[in-house]
Formats: structure tokens, C-alpha cells, sequence
């Protein structure tokens, strides 16, 4: 059963009827799909719709005792997807029926923020509305004290794609172009993008089943910029949207994910680790840029932001996501780019520090990089191609290949 949110006009928006094409369209497991148009009691002042929460829930509820007695229809096959304030509305359906047994599911898409955030369970969605609740979380940035969408837990797995608080293609300066048809309602088609991308997610997940989206667990998105957190031991990592593995225990976990702009939104998300070593007198902060090599195709010129200088030796984590899927990783291209300034620092550099007979290094030098990908939980380990030379030069381009290390020395892999 789809439970729509709070609205501004009478009519029900066009997401309602994708998200029923979307579910319909799953052939190995039909199944029915209701509709709760609660439209004249969601179009009041936000403060009378968040009372009327209640009541639908409650209307809800004895909808399903009614099939539940009528027809012998079982409340574990029941999954309610509410968005917005029918998140909420679907929790108080959950906590209305009574009796033993739950419900089967709740999804809740961006819960609604407003007279929500910090309530008790009782008040809003909570986990002991269902036999499992799931929540995906994409509107949170806090405006004067508010948030569209809850900022807290309200799930047995909640998930905050792009750390929740705002998506990509969603920005002010994206919609832009489209003031000439939106006019001043801009801004309000900008609020609207980030608060239905939970819908357009989980819509995604029905329709792209072989391009499932994975959440890993995370204490915030700052670590997970890192990619310190894309582990799967343990349960610590789930599936986005339709079919997410169903797993009731323990406390309530946080996921976290990087999506695309459009659909289909997956990424393949890698954490790279790189071991520096600066033999300057100085720290310093170049600009790098990484190209993938896959068994299927290759990534170039991919960024990298360290965002704090190289200072003597330090291993530094950072989190890079593809939008394609280039398998297999065997070869990384590692490149200093070019700047006037460094090449006058590095030619400085080399005068101070000249070579000698035995190799001398100066500058900088990287010896070992670690990347473990997400989405297979592989781990691998890159080493120099040429392990004569392991000093970066400004504009030059490093081959590192698979590699095994062991604290003696290098042993190479066939590529």
C-alpha cells in the first residue's frame, strides 16, 4: 500500500502511479497494490495535517484488520511505503493494529522532519511498528532549526544516500535553466527534487534489479568520504530499496552511499589508500589526478583531494566512486599535475638536494597503493611499476600494478 505525504493542491502527483508501474512490473513476485488517498485531510496547514497522521493511520489499520478477518489475509504480507508524512502515517498504522504479530514491512521514504524530529517512538515511525521498517533518508539539510525530512533514525536500517542532507542534480544552480518554466516555484522544485529522490531510489530499485544500490554502515559521512566504512562483515552493509535482506536484529544502523544524478543512481564505490613520503623541507599540497585500468574499461583523470598537505610520512584514505562498472581493477595511473609553482619548487628541490652515487631520493615519493572496492569487498595492493624509480615529478605519469607486499620485499603478480 502506497501512503502519499502532505500536499499543496488536490491532485495526486505523477510519482504515485510510477512507483505502482514500478512494483507491478516485478513478474517473479506479484503483487497487490493500494492506493491511501488521504488528499482531503493531507491538504490542510502543515500542523492540522501532521493531527490527521493519526487518524489515517488508524483508518489503515482497520482496513487490514477487515481483510485480515474477511479474508484470511496475513498482516506479514503487508508492506506499507510511505512518503513524507506517510511515513509517519504508515507508523501509526503499524502501532494501531494490536495483537502479537506486526505487520511485514514498512519503508519509509525521507520521513518527514517538521513536529517529527526527537518525538518519542509512540509519536512517529519507529522500528517497533513492523516486523522490519527500512527508511531512505534524502532531504535533511537543517533550514532555521527545521529539516524537510528527519534527521534521526527512525528504522532498523536507515539510509542517507549522499550523506542525506542533499542530492546531486538538485541544487539551485541546476534547476536554474528551468525558470522559465517553473518561475519563482524554483526554489520550491528544488526542496521537492531532494525530498522525492527517495522515491525515484527506491523506484529504482523495481526497475533496475540488476543494478542494485549498496548502503554501508557508518557512524557519519564524514568517515565515509574517507571510505573507512565500506565494509560487509557481518551485516554491516545492505541493499537500497525494494529488496533489501530483511534483518531485525540488533540496534538500528545508519547506512550510508554515493548516488548518481539520474537513474539509473548506482555507483561503484572504492576506498583508496595512499602512502606518502615527503623528503622536502617543507610540507606541500599538490594537485593529483587517478586513472582506474579494468578488465572492461578504463577511468581517467579522476581527482584527488587530499584536502590537507603532505607532510613527512603518512598514509592518507579517501573514498572514489565510478559510475561505471570497469571491472576488474590491474593497473593504476597515478599523475602529479601540472603547475608552474611546483616545477619551480621541484627544480629548487633538486638543486639542494642533488643525486649521488646511491640512490638519494628528494621530494616526493609514493610507494604503495591500497584499494579495496565496495561492491566485490575485494582488497588489492598497487606497487610501482619501475621500483627503481619511485619519485613523483610534477606532469609526470606513474604505472602502479597488483602487487603482494611483505616486509622484505616486493613479489609481483601477472597482470
Amino acid at each position: 500500500m502506497i501512503i502519499h505525504g502532505w500536499s499543496m493542491n488536490s491532485l495526486l502527483e505523477t510519482w504515485i502511479w510510477k512507483l505502482v508501474g514500478a512494483l507491478k512490473s516485478r513478474q517473479s513476485q506479484p503483487v497487490n497494490v493500494g492506493l491511501v488517498n488521504w488528499m482531503p485531510l493531507a491538504q490542510q496547514h502543515y500542523v492540522i495535517a501532521v493531527h490527521n497522521t493519526r487518524v489515517v493511520g488508524k483508518e489503515v489499520a482497520a482496513l487490514l484488520l477487515w481483510l485480515e478477518k474477511s479474508v484470511k489475509f496475513s498482516r506479514s504480507k503487508v508492506h506499507l511505503i510511505g512518503y513524507s508524512l506517510g511515513a509517519h502515517v504508515s507508523g501509526f498504522a503499524g502501532s494501531s493494529l494490536g495483537g502479537k504479530h506486526k505487520i511485514g514491512r514498512i519503508t519509509g521514504l525521507d520521513p518527514a522532519g517538521p513536529l517529527f524530529e526527537g518525538a518519542s517512538p509512540s509519536d512517529r515511525l519507529s522500528p517497533d511498528d513492523a516486523n522490519f521498517v527500512d527508511a531512505i533518508h534524502t532531504f535533511t539539510r537543517e533550514h532555521m532549526g527545521l529539516s524537510v525530512g528527519i534527521k534521526q533514525p527512525v528504522a532498523h536500517y536507515d539510509f542517507y544516500p549522499n550523506g542525506g542532507t542533499f542530492q546531486p542534480g538538485c541544487h539551485f544552480l541546476e534547476l536554474y535553466k528551468h525558470f522559465a518554466k517553473h518561475g519563482l516555484n524554483v526554489i520550491t522544485q528544488t526542496i521537492k527534487c531532494a525530498h522525492e529522490r527517495s522515491i525515484h531510489l527506491f523506484i529504482d530499485s523495481l526497475r533496475h534489479s540488476n543494478m542494485q544500490s549498496t548502503g554501508f554502515q557508518c557512524s557519519d559521512m564524514d568517515s565515509f568520504s574517507q571510505g573507512l566504512c565500506l565494509s560487509c562483515k557481518k551485516g554491516l552493509c545492505n541493499t537500497l530499496g525494494y529488496d533489501i535482506r530483511m534483518d531485525s536484529s540488533g540496534k538500528t544502523k545508519k547506512l550510508f552511499l554515493i548516488t548518481q544524478a539520474q537513474a539509473p543512481f548506482r555507483v561503484y564505490h572504492y576506498q583508496i589508500k595512499i602512502q606518502f613520503i615527503n623528503r622536502t623541507e617543507k610540507q606541500v599540497k599538490p594537485t593529483f589526478t587517478m586513472s582506474l585500468v579494468g578488465t572492461k574499461e578504463e577511468k581517467k583523470k579522476i581527482p584527488i583531494t587530499l584536502g590537507e598537505e603532505i607532510a613527512s610520512n603518512k598514509t592518507y584514505s579517501l573514498l572514489i566512486t565510478l559510475d561505471k562498472d570497469i571491472g576488474k581493477l590491474i593497473m593504476i595511473k597515478f599523475k602529479w599535475e601540472n603547475s608552474a609553482v611546483w616545477a619551480n619548487v621541484w627544480n629548487t628541490v633538486q638543486t639542494i638536494m642533488p643525486w649521488g652515487m646511491k640512490p638519494q631520493y628528494s621530494g616526493l615519493i609514493l610507494k604503495t597503493i591500497w584499494v579495496k572496492a565496495g561492491e566485490t569487498q575485494k582488497r588489492m595492493t598497487f606497487c610501482p611499476e619501475n621500483v627503481a624509480d619511485l619519485q613523483l615529478h610534477p606532469t609526470q605519469e606513474k604505472v602502479f600494478v597488483k602487487c603482494k607486499v611483505n616486509s622484505k620485499r616486493l613479489k609481483r603478480k601477472s597482470r
